[in-house]
C-alpha cells in the first residue's frame, strides 16, 4: 500500500512538471519565496493619491502589474512570431517607437506643444495599428516568402526604427498637455488599479476568444511543427507566418500607445529599450519551443508578469540599470540548457532512476 502511495505521489509530480505551465510557476514561486525572505515589506501595498488628487494603489506588486501588463501584450505576439516562424522578432521596441511617434504627431499634428488635440484619440491610436501592421508585414514578408531568418529581417527595423520614429516628427519631442491622454499610461480617475492592466485584460480576453472559435492556434503550430506537411494539407505557410508578424505589430501598436500615455511624449533612444529581450524571455519561460511549433499563450503571458517580477526585484535591491541585462541573460542560459534534449533525457533518466531506488527502499 505505501509503495502505490508512493508511485502515486511521484507520478503526480512527473505530470505536474511536464506540464508547460510549470515553469512560469516555478519561477514565481520562487521569486515570491526569495522576496518574502529577503523583505517581506516587498508585498506592502498602500493607498495615495496622485498629483491630481485621484486615490491610487502603490508598491512593488503594483510596479508589476502595471509594466509586467506591456510586456504580457508583447508576449502574446512574439508567442505567434516564435510558434510560426521558429525565430523571434528582435525589433519589437524600436516599432514601438515608431507606433508611439505615429499617436503623438496625429494627436499634435505640425504643432509639438499644442494648447488642444489635434485629433481624436482613438483615432491616433487606429492609425499607430495601421503603421505596426504595415512594418510587422514587412517582416512577414521577408521571412514568409525571402525566407530570411527572422532574427536577421527584424535586424533592419531594430536597427533604422528608431531613426524613422525621430523622422515622423522631424526630431522634435512632442508634448501632449490634455489630461485625458494620461490615463491610458496611467490611472482612470476613481480607478486605482493601473489601467495598461485593463488593456492588457482585455487583449487576453481577445486573443483567447479567437484562439477558442478559430483554427488559429492550429495553423500556426502546424507550420512551425512541419512546413512542407502543412503545405501538403492544404494550408499557406507563408500567409500564416505574415499574418503572425501583422499581430505582433498590433501588439506593438497597443504597447507602444501605452508608452507614450505615461509621459505624454517620448524620448527616441529610450523607450521600449531592450524590451525585445524581455518579450523572447517571457515566451521562453512559458516553456514554449524557440524553434516553434505547439505554444502555450497562458504560459507566455505568465511569464511575462514573471519577468517583470525578475525586473522589480532587482531593482528592488538597487541593482543598476545596466546590469539587468545580464541577470536576465543568465536566466535565458539556464531556460536554453534546461531547453535542450540532451538535458531533457538525461533528467528524465536520472528521474526514473531515482523512483526506482524510492520503491526499493519503500518496500
Amino acid at each position: 500500500m505505501s509503495m502505490q502511495k508512493a508511485n502515486n505521489k511521484s507520478g503526480f509530480f512527473a505530470n505536474l512538471v511536464r506540464k508547460q505551465i510549470f515553469i512560469p510557476i516555478a519561477a514565481l514561486l520562487l521569486l515570491a519565496i526569495f522576496n518574502l525572505i529577503a523583505d517581506p515589506s516587498f508585498y506592502k501595498i498602500t493607498l495615495g493619491y496622485n498629483s491630481a488628487g485621484d486615490p491610487v494603489l502603490s508598491g512593488y506588486l503594483m510596479t508589476i502589474l502595471d509594466y509586467g501588463s506591456e510586456l504580457a501584450i508583447l508576449a502574446i505576439g512574439m508567442t505567434f512570431v516564435t510558434a510560426a516562424s521558429g525565430g523571434q522578432d528582435i525589433s519589437v521596441g524600436a516599432t514601438m517607437a515608431i507606433a508611439g511617434s505615429v499617436v503623438l504627431r496625429v494627436l499634435c499634428g505640425t504643432n509639438s506643444r499644442p494648447e488642444t488635440l489635434q485629433a481624436p484619440i482613438i483615432v491616433a491610436f487606429l492609425v499607430a495599428c495601421v503603421v505596426s501592421m504595415l512594418f510587422g508585414a514587412f517582416n512577414g514578408a521577408l521571412v514568409a516568402y525571402f525566407r530570411i531568418q527572422p532574427m536577421v529581417a527584424t535586424l533592419i527595423l531594430f536597427t533604422a526604427g528608431r531613426s524613422i520614429a525621430a523622422w515622423i516628427n522631424n526630431n522634435e519631442l512632442p508634448i501632449v498637455s490634455e489630461p485625458s491622454f494620461g490615463y491610458y499610461g496611467g490611472f482612470i480617475p476613481g480607478i486605482p488599479i493601473p489601467t495598461p492592466f485593463f488593456i492588457a485584460l482585455a487583449c487576453v480576453v481577445v486573443i483567447g476568444i479567437v484562439l477558442k472559435v478559430t483554427t488559429l492556434r492550429l495553423y500556426i503550430q502546424s507550420v512551425g511543427i512541419n512546413e512542407s506537411s502543412s503545405r501538403l494539407n492544404g494550408l499557406n505557410p507563408e500567409m500564416i507566418k505574415l499574418l503572425s508578424f501583422v499581430i505582433l505589430g498590433v501588439c506593438v501598436a497597443v504597447a507602444g500607445f501605452i508608452k507614450v500615455s505615461r509621459l505624454s511624449s517620448i524620448n527616441y533612444s529610450v523607450i521600449a529599450k531592450d524590451i525585445e529581450m524581455d518579450a523572447i524571455l517571457a515566451v521562453a519561460l512559458g516553456g514554449n519551443s524557440l524553434g516553434g511549433g505547439k505554444f502555450n499563450m497562458t504560459a507566455s503571458i505568465l511569464g511575462a508578469y514573471v519577468i517583470q517580477f525578475l525586473t522589480t526585484t532587482l531593482y528592488k535591491f538597487n541593482v543598476q540599470s545596466d546590469a539587468l541585462p545580464a541577470y536576465k541573460a543568465v536566466v535565458v542560459i539556464a531556460l536554453v540548457v534546461l531547453s535542450a534534449p540532451v538535458v531533457r533525457d538525461s533528467l528524465s533518466r536520472w528521474w526514473k532512476q531515482l523512483r526506482k531506488s524510492g520503491a526499493k527502499e519503500v518496500a
